[in-house]
């Protein structure tokens, strides 16, 4: 086994702790922004340092969170006293990865279809965020269900980023998490996400494949199985987790580690909910099934907050409360009665 290969099994056994699941703080300026303003909170860098170091300083945070997701900024700030960003996870015992996508672009002959970049020069950016303290990192690719789309094309270009994206983390030791995202915005059925979500799987695995990425040394970060938000017919926790697993067994490898799902535009409860639900019914999976959750963590805390010095401590209240229910969601352990404790 070669140096980079125990680095990142390293890792990834970190990040798949029992009880534990990776928060994603790597909102871009302009999507933090845009939450922000919903909340008339100005988006300045200070602010924003000021609102991951209170994540990040949640005390006991560690005790349910593995691994959390940073921006570039966020890579190279300081607290107002002088403390790097990623030095308050370490001092948890919470391992710092990053984003590395540059975000989306309309895929150029495919009307209503996104193609994420990136890939220029992420050799280089690999090599210095490792230098930083990264030691995972990150990768989205966006799939969206309507008329006619996602296209077998649009599937297939931004699989191979992902797989490309992979093998270039691991070039460098960093492990990769691989996020195919098809997004729940729209109306469809539960049984069109499961057909999509199905075909964008096995899609990705090929590619992977064919960039020679070692599945031993990467996460999966998918969508669960879930019904378009505008759908008539919304689907129990049961349901959602009898369909998400039936796809991941017919597309993951067993030879991938973990899965840490992400929430997609759920409520922070439904997240909390539907993952207790596939672990409670996936038994003996091939994979640990954990999560990598950004708003539906974040939420609560960041409404107690609204930019207040005097609400840090509420804020992180309810951070570590969504953390914690995650964690016991995690291992099929999560109850309803939880929230109101």
């Amino acid at each position: 086994m070669s140096a980079l290969v125990r680095e990142m099994t390293a890792t990834i056994a970190g990040l798949l702790c029992a009880g534990k699941g990776i928060l994603a703080a790597d909102e871009s300026v302009a999507t933090i922004g845009k939450r922000f303003d919903a909340l008339n909170v100005p988006s300045t860098e200070e602010v924003r340092r000021d609102y991951r170091a209170l994540l990040f300083a949640t005390p006991g945070l560690g005790d349910f969170i593995s691994g959390a997701i940073l921006y570039k900024e966020t890579l190279v700030q300081k607290t107002a006293a002088g403390d790097p960003l990623p030095r308050l996870l370490t001092a948890q015992g919470i391992i710092p990865g990053i984003k590395v996508d540059t975000g989306t672009l309309p895929l150029t002959g495919f009307p209503g279809e996104l193609v994420t970049q990136g890939l220029d020069g992420l050799a280089d950016r690999l090599a210095q965020y490792k230098q930083l303290g990264a030691r995972f990192a990150k990768w989205r690719a966006v799939l969206a269900i309507g008329s006619g789309i996602p296209t077998p094309q649009a599937i297939a270009v931004n699989a191979n980023a992902l797989a490309r994206y992979a093998a270039l983390c691991q070039d460098q030791g960093l492990a990769p998490i691989v996020e195919p995202e098809v997004l729940m915005d729209g109306d469809h059925t539960l049984a069109t996400c499961a057909a999509v979500t199905e075909e964008v799987l096995h899609t990705v695995f090929h590619a992977l494949h064919q960039q020679r990425v070692a599945l031993e040394c990467m996460l999966l970060k998918p969508n669960m199985v879930v019904p378009g938000n505008r759908c008539t017919v919304q689907s129990a926790p049961d349901q959602v987790a009898a369909a998400t697993l039936a796809c991941l067994r017919r597309t993951v490898p067993a030879a991938v580690p973990g899965i840490v799902f992400l929430s997609g535009g759920q409520s922070d409860v439904a997240a909390t909910a539907n993952l207790n639900a596939i672990n409670a019914l996936a038994e003996t999976p091939p994979w640990v099934l954990s999560f990598s959750y950004g708003r539906a963590l974040q939420a609560p805390a960041i409404e107690k907050w609204r930019g207040e010095v005097a609400k840090v401590a509420v804020a992180q209240q309810a951070l570590l409360k969504r953390a914690r229910l995650n964690g016991a969601a995690r291992d099929g352990n999560y109850t309803a009665a939880m929230e109101i404790e």
